[in-house]
C-alpha cells in the first residue's frame, strides 16, 4: 500500500498536472502575453501521513516565444524513507482560440514531458485541452480534458476537471476545483494573493483519492518582460 500511494501521489504531480496554473491542478486556457516571461515555484507538504510524499519542490519559468508558452520544469519529490525522484521536462502551450484577455471563451492545446533523471530516466508526460469560460470580469470556469502517461509503469489515464475562479477584488482571487489525475479523484480549495501586479502567492489545501489524503501548498508567481 505504502508503494502503491507513493506511485500514485507521484504520477500525479509528475503528469504535469502541477505544472500548470500555478499549483493547482486545473489549467486556464490562458498564455502570457507576447514578450512575457514568468517563474512559477512551490513547496507541496502531506503533514502527518508517513506514507505520503514529502518536501515536493517545483520550479517552472516559462516565456512567450511567437503563437507559444514555452516552459521547462524542474520536479523534486521525496518519499520519507526512499529515494527522491528528479524530474526534469519541457512543456508547451498554445492558445488557439480567445487568445486575448478580454475574451469570453477560450481554448487552448498543451503538452508536457517530463523525465525522472534518478530512477533510470523513465519518462512521462501529459497532453490536455483546456477551455475557459469567461462569466464575467470577476469569475471564470475552467475545463480540462485530457490524457497521462505514467513516469513509472507508462500506464495512460485519462485526465478531466472542472474549476471555479472567483476574483474578490485586484488583489485576491479563490479557486475551488475538482480533478481526476493518475486514476485518482482530488478536490482543493486555494487562493491566490496578488502582491503587485506581476507578483503573486498560492495557498492550497488538497484531498486526494478515496484515502483523502492531505496535501499543503505554498507557492510564488512572477512575471517580467523578456527585454
Amino acid at each position: 500500500m505504502r508503494a502503491l500511494r507513493w506511485a500514485s501521489v507521484l504520477g500525479l504531480f509528475a503528469s504535469g498536472g502541477a505544472w500548470a496554473g500555478g499549483h493547482f491542478d486545473v489549467d486556464d486556457a490562458g498564455t502570457l502575453a507576447p514578450g512575457r516571461c514568468q517563474y512559477e515555484a512551490w513547496l507541496s507538504r502531506s503533514p502527518g501521513d508517513a506514507s505520503a510524499a514529502d518536501n515536493n519542490l517545483h520550479l517552472g519559468p516559462a516565456c512567450r516565444v511567437g503563437p507559444v508558452e514555452l516552459g521547462f520544469n524542474i520536479d523534486r519529490f521525496a518519499l520519507r524513507g526512499e529515494r527522491a525522484a528528479l524530474l526534469l521536462g519541457p512543456q508547451l502551450k498554445w492558445t488557439f482560440l480567445g487568445d486575448d484577455p478580454q475574451a469570453r471563451w477560450s481554448a487552448a492545446l498543451s503538452v508536457t514531458l517530463g523525465v525522472d533523471a534518478v530512477h533510470g530516466g523513465r519518462a512521462g508526460g501529459q497532453f490536455v485541452l483546456p477551455v475557459t469560460w469567461a462569466l464575467s470580469q470577476r469569475l471564470q470556469v475552467h475545463a480540462n480534458l485530457g490524457a497521462d502517461w505514467g513516469t513509472g509503469d507508462g500506464e495512460r489515464t485519462v485526465r478531466k476537471g472542472l474549476a471555479l475562479e472567483w476574483a474578490l477584488g485586484d488583489a485576491l482571487s479563490l479557486i475551488a476545483e475538482r480533478n481526476r489525475a493518475s486514476g485518482l479523484w482530488a478536490s482543493r480549495l486555494g487562493a491566490r494573493i496578488n502582491l503587485t501586479p506581476t507578483t503573486s502567492v498560492d495557498l492550497g489545501f488538497m484531498r486526494l483519492g478515496p484515502e483523502r489524503l492531505r496535501t499543503l501548498t505554498l507557492g510564488l508567481n512572477q512575471e517580467f518582460s523578456r527585454h
